[in-house]
């Protein structure tokens, strides 16, 4: 039975959706990921493109509220934002809830003089996602 855990950002807009990409691809047959946020943001279109050009199509997604997931119990809870660690919300049952946050790319990106240059915050982000992402079989309880 594959475990489920759920990515955790503030608008689900980028890093969560980004880390929901990384695990369907990579850990798929072990790990059924979803990606939610405490608001909604939309889904960043750089963020689209950053991990399209690492092979993983993450175009069919949408920004969405934790509340609108299935009323699944999840395994494993990850805040990758420090405002949806501070302020995550209750999960009933025997979650385990972790943080590990990631720098956000669009702010990194603000004063970007180009789209290539902003691409390349989104995409050393997108890189440390998928570098953590591989460790998860070792925390998934």
């Amino acid at each position: 039975m594959k475990k489920k855990v759920l990515f955790l950002c503030t608008g689900n807009s980028c890093r969560s959706q980004m880390a929901e990409g990384w695990a369907r691809r990579l850990l798929g047959n072990t790990i059924e990921a979803f990606s939610a946020g405490i608001e909604t943001h939309g889904l960043n279109p750089l963020a689209v493109k950053s991990m399209a050009e690492a092979g993983v199509d993450i175009s069919g997604h949408r920004s969405k509220l934790v509340s609108e997931l299935p009323e699944n119990a999840f395994d494993l809870v990850i805040t990758v934002c420090g405002h949806a660690d501070e302020n995550c919300p209750f999960f009933p049952g025997p979650v385990r809830v972790i943080h590990h946050g990631f720098d956000d790319p669009p702010k990194l990106a603000e004063n970007a003089a180009s789209e290539d240059e902003a691409l390349k915050h989104y995409s050393r982000v997108r890189d440390e996602i998928r570098e953590f992402i591989v460790t998860l079989p070792a925390i998934v309880p």
